[in-house]
């Protein structure tokens, strides 16, 4: 069988198994909503620059609680089981793909409560929509491998936190940064430059994730 076949096929047991357990998506949902509202109530009125920053700090905290479980609740019977199905590459590239799709729509949803709940400052929708898409898939991709580690170790939930965040600062540098110009708090020449760091970072993770898992995953 092809490795795109069989991530086409693990990709919708991922999806299948996101749809019996609704109860852990609703969660990540509610704590979306609940932590945009609180922020709101806090600050009572949020200027441009403190709405972008807090955008990207309830992003990334909610991509950890929706990406963490990608390995974690999969016990070692299961994944003893994939691995006489599919190959490594398959199963990180699905996993990947699918946690991607997921945090686009809790962004999108970040966004909208945002925009409902304290206005919605962006001046340049495209650019901003571009720093989500390739801020989820970078999110997703290093979240997704960091979860692959710490479900070897106990307390996995918490490590794959302390690992995940040293990682994710520069991708969440980046990003402010490119929403800035989006929300016109900034003119910089160099945002494209900015945007290709962020491909780079991606496909660098992309890399990473397919040559490191097999030797995870032989574990």
């Amino acid at each position: 069988m092809s490795t795109i076949k069989e991530i086409g096929i693990l990709l919708r047991k991922e999806i299948l198994l996101e749809w019996r357990s609704k109860y852990a998506l609703g969660g990540i949902l509610l704590y979306v909503m609940s932590t945009v509202f609180v922020v709101y109530n806090g600050f009572l009125n949020l200027d441009a620059r403190v709405w972008n920053v807090c955008f990207w700090i309830i992003s990334i905290f909610a991509s950890v609680n929706a990406v963490a479980k990608s390995f974690i609740s999969e016990n070692g019977n299961r994944q003893l089981y994939y691995y006489t199905l599919a190959s490594p590459a398959a199963v990180i590239f699905s996993k990947i793909i699918y946690n991607t799709f997921l945090l686009l729509g809790l962004n999108g949803l970040t966004f909208a409560v945002m925009s409902l709940i304290a206005g919605n400052p962006v001046k340049e929708t495209g650019l901003f929509a571009i720093a989500i898409l390739l801020g989820s898939a970078a999110m997703a991709a290093s979240f997704t491998f960091i979860s692959a580690i710490a479900g070897k170790a106990k307390n996995s939930a918490t490590l794959t936190a302390i690992l995940s965040f040293p990682i994710i600062i520069p991708v969440l540098m980046t990003l402010i940064k490119i929403s800035s110009n989006a929300l016109r708090l900034m003119t910089d020449t160099a945002v494209n430059q900015d945007i290709w760091t962020l491909v780079a970072i991606n496909a660098m993770l992309w890399a990473l994730a397919y040559v490191l898992f097999p030797f995870l995953w032989r574990e």
